[in-house]
Formats: C-alpha cells, structure tokens, sequence
C-alpha cells in the first residue's frame, strides 16, 4: 500500500483528477493546459517549477529559508483559491442592517451558495481588494486580462430575504467636476460617447470593474419577477406583508417629560453612541427594534415614541428613478416589478427612467433619446428583452441605509455571494476588556 500511495503516476493520476473536476466545474476549458505542467511534476520532470529551490542537495533537505519560502507560496496560493471559489472574510463596517448585523460584526461570505463568479481581473495583489496596502488610490490589480461575466455552478440562487454581499452597482466613480453630477447622471444627460470624449470637460472618470466595486451587504427583498411597494414604511412584497425579522429597526422620536434618558439605558438597549441624536431638551431621534419600542414606552418619563414618515406623494429627488413621473420616497416606494432574465417590457418615455441604467450601463448598449423616440444601439426601440436577472436589497436599519431605493436594481453579476456565519464581533463603544460581543460568536446569520 505504502508503495501505491509513494508512486508518481498514482500521485499524478489523484492530483490529475482533482484538477480536471474543478476544470469542469468552472467550464473553462483552456486550463485543461494544466494538466501537462502537473505531468511535468510529477512524471517527466523536464522543467525546475520550483526554481527556488536547490537541484539534488547533498543530504536531500533545504534550507530554512527555502522551507519557509515553500510554505508562504503554499499557503497563499491555498488561501487566494479558497476566497477565489468557496468563502471569503468580511467586516461589517455600516450600522445599514442594524440590529440584524452590527458595526463590527466578522463573518464568513459563502460563494457556493449562487456559484463563485470568475473574477472579472484575474491578474491582482493577494488578500486585497481595489487598492494596494497603506493606498488610497494605487490600483492592486491590472486589466492585462479582462473577462466577461461568469457564473460557475453553485448550491442555490438568492432567495427573498437572504442577506447577500455584492458590489456596488452605480459604477463606483469619482466625483466630476461638472455640477457635482455622477457619472450615471452625466451619461444620462450628455450621453456615453460624448462623456468619454470630452474627459478634459466632464473630469476624470475612474470606472472599477465590477468585481473591484466596494462590497455591500443587505438583506434581498426581492427578486426576479418580484412585485414591490412600500406602503407608510410597510414593504409589501407580491401583495403580501414582508416578514418582520427581530433585527429590523426604524427610527423613532422619542418625548420625554423633560428629563433625560439614562445612558446606561440606552447602553442596555445597545443604541450605539454614534445613533443618539438630541432634537431638544425633552426630544430625541433613535433607531429602535420594535422591542426597544415597548421598552422605551414603558418608561414612565416617556411621553409617546412616534416612528419618522415621509407622506406618500412628497417626491424625493433621490430616489430611484429619479423622475418627477414617479414620485416616490424612503416611505412610500412603487409598486415595481424587478427585471427577470429573458422578460420582455415595452418601451414609452414615460416608463424608460425605470430601465435606462440596466439597458445604457448593465447591459452596455448603447441608448439614446431623439425627438421622443428611444434609440437602442442606433435603432428604435419600442421594447427589450433583459439579458439578466436583477434584485432589490435594502437594509433592516430602513431609516438608516443606502439601498435600492436610491440607486435601483442589482444585477446578477454584482452578487458576491451570500452571508453566513459570524466568527467576531467587537464593539467599538466599548473598552478593551468588554469590546468582544461573546453572545454573537460563532452564530449563523438569519
């Protein structure tokens, strides 16, 4: 048996194996070149593939160093492959899911829930994002290389409710020098063409790929073929009351007889220092759980708790889509409906601010409007067909969160994977020696 396990082409056929299941599982082929450097390796030993090390040494052992230098390149190439295909750490770094997920919360991403994207630029620094360490704007990855959207076989797709980690999906741009204006609202007046033309009049434009975009996590609330609407701060999800989960939270004004409200109170009710807001001397502005509601009601020197409304009809400019035909807010949003791969919808310039950003930046064609009519790729359109799915993902700190309903949908190739357990977390209000929330250790997300 000893003899099988230390032979080279047993070792070659296992290894061999292994490598050419995760060729079929990503479906591409061309890395079906691999299998001749690991029978190189293995069998016919032509090329020195570990150049740092020394060739047939006297007692057959290397030096530390090399030994150390082995073990660093293992373990990087091991540890790149894991956050590449199965999981990835992150931090939360925004009170936007509060009391769901808290600042300071460490969990583990899993990107076999949908299926692990292909990276966009495969060529990058390990263990980094967009930027090199100690940079603010030194790219950590070149775009030598770049791939289209990709999607390997996973366990599932995202589900309503979900809590799921993408990327920023507005562009991710600098701020232009030309109104304070986005590059989204740029192209959206000028046109593409002539904004990527006229760089020295419209500013410097830094467009990441997609897969370099900043990280965001909120929980899906809707998706392909979904029907959404916010009623009075109630989101309503194919006519049907969204789940309410123990961690969602609004904010309220909370009256007072005039005296305060003890901090160690608002320390057992874990409303965050930077959440403490003083409207007046008997008025006060907190996001609470509809637990810490009651609680606050309870207390006698309470005089009401009234949770904040924008009326429905009172447009915000802000929010998506950003058209005065749809004059919707943070409170009272729709109803809409979210793209599905392969739907088609017709086209009128009234309801073309709903789908410009999927059909001009998503999708990349190029759409245009000249004398009321819709021009896509250069011909009218009075319809289109959505080459992907799309979601709607807000935040459980409703109040408190940049979400969908400020920049529209997700589309299916920003979607990193989905949030699953917490291994950390630590509270930054707190000292030293009672920062680690011990209770949310090891905890799976819900």
């Amino acid at each position: 048996m000893k003899e099988i396990l230390t032979n080279k082409w047993f070792k070659f056929a296992v290894v061999g194996f292994i490598y050419l299941l995760w060729v079929i599982w990503i479906e591409s082929f061309l890395w079906l070149i691999g299998l001749a450097v690991i029978f190189d390796i293995y069998i016919s030993k032509k090329v020195h593939w570990a150049f740092w090390k020394k060739k047939n040494t006297p007692d057959g052992k290397q030096t530390k160093v090399v030994e150390w230098i082995d073990a660093i390149i293992f373990a990087v190439i091991a540890a790149t492959f894991i956050r590449m295909f199965f999981i990835e750490a992150y931090t939360i770094p925004t009170s936007s899911m509060e009391k769901s997920m808290l600042i300071g919360d460490y969990l583990f991403v899993s990107k076999t829930s949908y299926g692990p994207k292909l990276p966009n630029t495969p060529l990058s620094f390990p263990f980094v994002h967009h930027t090199m360490p100690f940079s603010k704007t030194s790219k950590s990855y070149v775009e030598w290389i770049k791939n289209p959207y990709k999607r390997i076989a996973g366990f599932g797709k995202v589900k309503n409710n979900d809590v799921v980690v993408f990327n920023f999906p507005e562009g991710d741009t600098v701020a232009l020098n030309v109104q304070n204006q986005s590059y989204y609202s740029l192209v959206r007046n000028y046109g593409r063409a002539r904004v990527w033309q006229e760089k020295e009049t419209f500013g410097d434009i830094i467009a990441r790929p997609v897969d370099k975009r900043e990280n965001y996590i909120k929980r899906c609330v809707g998706i392909p073929g979904d029907n959404i609407e916010l009623k009075n701060g109630q989101l309503y999800v194919n006519g049907k009351e969204q789940t309410h989960f123990p961690g969602m939270q609004k904010e309220y004004i909370v009256t007072t007889d005039g005296t305060g409200i003890n901090k160690r109170t608002l320390d057992q009710l874990k409303i965050a220092e930077d959440d403490r807001h003083v409207i007046s001397n008997n008025q006060y502005l907190f996001p609470l759980t509809l637990e810490n509601e009651g609680k606050l009601k309870a207390m006698k020197n309470v005089k009401s708790v009234q949770a904040t409304q924008v009326t429905a009809g009172n447009w915000d400019s802000n929010i998506f889509p950003f058209s005065n035909k749809y004059p919707w807010n943070v409170d009272n949003f729709g109803p809409l409906e979210i793209p599905k791969k392969g739907q088609t919808v017709q086209l009128t310039i009234d309801n073309l601010p709903l789908y410009q950003r999927i059909i001009d930046l998503y999708e990349e064609n190029d759409l245009q409007v000249k004398d009321d009519k819709i021009l896509i790729n250069g011909k009218e359109a009075t319809s289109y067909t959505f080459k992907m799915d799309y979601y709607w993902m807000m935040g459980d700190n409703r109040n408190n969160s940049a979400d969908s309903r400020y920049w529209g949908f997700v589309p299916e190739d920003h979607v990193v994977g989905k949030a699953v357990f917490i291994w950390l977390s630590l509270d930054k209000d707190q000292p030293f020696y009672n920062k680690i929330r011990w209770s949310r250790l090891f905890s799976f997300v819900h």
